[in-house]
């Protein structure tokens, strides 16, 4: 009964996504771009890496993390809006190098979170075959980025960035039904007194840097950064907020109901160590996960590979075409998925957006100190966000990767 109440909720909640009205509405539109970017491959590692490293506290650390986003999100909605208000030519010199500085921080990080998403891409695709394994998951990571690059070399992802709307509203049902499930079985074991309450097994300073090295779990909010030429500056950072509470609350919701159902001993941690645990649930569920998955992994990692080629071809004058950088991207995620694990990979690309973060909190510090209003308000502002800028460098500095 369980797998046709899972797939019911599911299928309600795509045709409300799917509706017509929803999907064509502009401040839902604005939000899927970054919603898709935050409620993707961070949905799938999170849970486990949560649950095994801190127990009943994985609630707390997922508002943490949830919090930490938000405040970053701030910094890039602050300067959304001042770039509004004066212009490019109104920025301060010291505005525009730093926002140089941070598009390639930003070009380097979409380079790494592409052969993250493709790397979980490659686990999940092998995960329940009989070549479940790290070489042949590396061999279907190799291939689909051989894949990106034809693509993008020969047609550019136009074609494919349509699909966008489509392929999040289906996720987002996916998680609907997958949260119902959840829901059934914690009230099942609620009802038998079976609920676990289990300690961390992370403590102190590694359990900072952990934490650090998770935040691109979060991360894709600053994608309404760059999306001026579709949406004005109040559009954008209204659907950033929502996009980012929406994303807090299916996280927050997600994570409890999943670290008092399961015992932290009674899994191997590993990239597609969710699957096991939802199949305890209900036998559909991780087929329901592995199509999501494998979806929203490719077209997030098209959109950060059109992104970053579009960066590249920009920030050197075209003197590096958009396709050459396709090409580097490409060469990059290669030697990724060869040296290092998901989780190595996870930590390198949440340090190098914490960079990007850091760059866009010290321009809003700047910035902060031009705006009409109150000298101490206005240092108060420039302070809050030069904080928020060295938290960023600590974290890309200090981020580490799942033991």
């Amino acid at each position: 009964m369980l797998n046709g109440l899972i797939i019911l909720v599911t299928v309600a909640a795509a045709g409300v996504l799917l509706h017509p009205r929803v999907a064509r509405a502009r401040l839902w539109r604005a939000a899927i771009t970054p919603l898709a970017s935050i409620i993707g491959s961070g949905f799938l590692v999170l849970g486990p890496i949560l649950n095994v490293s801190f127990g009943f506290y994985a609630p707390l650390v997922m508002a943490a993390l949830c919090a930490l986003a938000y405040l970053f999100g701030a910094a890039i909605r602050f300067n959304i809006t001042r770039l509004a208000q004066v212009g490019e030519a109104g920025r301060s010199l010291t505005e525009q190098r730093l926002e140089t500085v941070a598009s390639w921080a930003l070009t380097f990080a979409y380079i790494i979170s592409v052969a993250y998403y493709l790397n979980l891409l490659g686990a999940f695709a092998v995960s329940m075959t009989d070549l479940n394994d790290a070489f042949h998951a590396k061999l279907v990571t190799s291939g689909v980025l051989a894949l990106v690059l034809i693509v993008g070399w020969t047609r550019g992802f136009h074609a494919l960035e349509r699909l966008e709307q489509i392929t999040v509203g289906v996720k987002l049902a996916i998680i609907a039904g997958l949260l119902f499930g959840l829901a059934w079985f914690f009230v099942q074991q609620a009802g038998a007194g079976d609920l676990v309450v289990a300690p961390a097994t992370v403590a102190g300073w590694p359990a900072v840097a952990l934490v650090a090295g998770l935040l691109v779990t979060v991360q894709g909010f600053e994608t309404s950064r760059y999306l001026g030429d579709d949406y004005d500056a109040p559009t954008r950072v209204r659907s950033m907020r929502l996009a980012q509470g929406l994303s807090s609350v299916i996280y927050l919701i997600y994570i409890v109901l999943l670290s008092f159902v399961f015992i932290p001993g009674m899994l191997e941690l590993s990239e597609t160590a969710i699957i096991d645990l939802i199949a305890v649930v209900a036998p559909i569920l991780p087929l329901l996960l592995i199509g999501a998955a494998i979806s929203a992994q490719f077209s997030a990692a098209v959109a950060d590979t059109g992104g970053s080629g579009g960066l590249i071809e920009e920030l050197t004058g075209r003197r590096v075409s958009a396709r050459a950088g396709y090409a580097i991207l490409v060469v990059v995620g290669l030697v990724l998925t060869w040296a290092f694990s998901v989780f190595e990979i996870i930590s390198y690309a949440s340090r190098a957006f914490a960079l990007y973060y850091a760059l866009q909190a010290l321009i809003a510090a700047k910035a902060a100190l031009h705006q009409p209003q109150g000298r101490r308000n206005a240092l108060g502002v420039a302070l809050g966000f030069a904080i928020l800028g060295l938290i960023g460098f600590a974290i890309a500095v200090w981020g580490a990767a799942v033991a």
